[in-house]
């Protein structure tokens, strides 16, 4: 009885986060029209039935050892769209999260639903005895400045290559920071893959991710350079996607060269070797982040990365360039948000 209860305590708790964030998803699907995002969210939380998630059924999917539709992938994919929302104590909506309730929100956007605090959540799934034995999606947790190893105050979603996702502290954004040393690891979904990083990203902010599968080799330079840069992973991986489809040793008519297709005098300028993947990732990363500093929107800085900065000064926005525009709208569509 007592587990039944606590699952429908669970239950109504995913259901009152999930509609409180509502309106707020709303006005920001209505700038990229992604709202079936949104309404499947709200259709999962209330019908949790569908979801496999029904607090009428086993109290163990509420302890997060259950059914699950996610995999590793679809966690890392889902907390990923949340990079840059402010740090909130008490928050478990988009409009602001601590560290718990993004973790309890991305888990419930996949229909799995999570006690609410970072004690109770290292008390779910089963243990993972190591870091080495982690896998993307796994929950990471740590004493923090009010818990302890055995009631952790802290917790982050595990990106793999030593990287997290996590909400850290007032006055910070949901970002990637490195694991560390964690003091437990939890595993809420038993069968949640690591084989294949996607290209899983927010770009804007707004959109769905990507879904251009990254080769295994390639997919620690990404989620290091994203981390080091503070850029969603799945912008790095939706241009080195579009410009090279992921060939390390490519070369375009114009001259640009590589993984990422820098063109000689700019990887020069950063001092990279193009064809080297770490160094061209690395570069990439260099530009993208400078842009979007200069620029201030995802749109602007891919047209950056293709035109030039000073085209796109020139202009005052996206220069008319076909090519450039069709390179922007393109990979934005790859990260499942608009141009505009």
């Amino acid at each position: 009885m007592t587990d039944t209860l606590n699952a429908v305590h669970s239950w109504v708790q995913t259901v009152t986060s999930t509609m409180a964030a509502a309106p707020g998803q709303m006005a920001q699907a209505a700038t990229s029209g992604d709202f079936d995002t949104v309404l499947a969210s709200i259709t999962a939380a209330l019908n949790p039935a569908a979801a496999g998630t029904s607090p009428a059924g086993t109290a163990a999917t509420a302890a997060g050892s259950g059914a699950a539709s996610g995999t590793g992938s679809s966690v890392v994919a889902t907390a990923e769209k949340y990079l840059g929302v402010p740090y909130q104590w008490g928050g478990t909506s988009p409009s602001g999260f601590d560290c718990s309730g993004l973790v309890q929100y991305v888990y419930g956007q996949l229909g799995v639903s999570l006690p609410r605090t970072s004690e109770e959540q290292a008390t779910v799934g089963t243990a993972v005895p190591s870091l080495a034995d982690a896998r993307p999606g796994d929950l990471v947790f740590f004493a923090g400045s009010d818990g302890t190893a055995s009631a952790p105050g802290h917790v982050g979603i595990y990106l793999g290559n030593g990287q997290m996702i996590d909400a850290p502290y007032t006055g910070a954004d949901v970002r990637i920071d490195p694991v560390g040393d964690p003091v437990a690891i939890r595993r809420v979904l038993p069968g949640g893959s690591s084989a294949t990083l996607t290209a899983a990203g927010p770009g804007a902010g707004t959109g769905s991710a990507a879904t251009a599968g990254v080769p295994s080799s390639l997919a620690p330079l990404f989620l290091n350079a994203a981390a080091q840069y503070g850029l969603p992973v799945g912008l790095l991986t939706a241009v080195a996607q579009h410009e090279s489809n992921f060939e390390t040793n490519a070369v375009s008519s114009a001259g640009a060269e590589g993984l990422m297709q820098i063109m000689p005098g700019t990887a020069a300028g950063l001092g990279v070797d193009p064809f080297d993947p770490a160094q061209a990732i690395d570069g990439a990363a260099q530009l993208l982040s400078g842009y979007l500093q200069q620029f201030g929107s995802v749109p602007l800085a891919l047209a950056a990365y293709d035109a030039g900065p000073g085209a796109v000064q020139q202009y005052g926005g996206i220069p008319p360039y076909a090519e450039t525009q069709n390179y922007v709208s393109a990979i934005m569509a790859k990260l499942g948000a608009t141009s505009a």
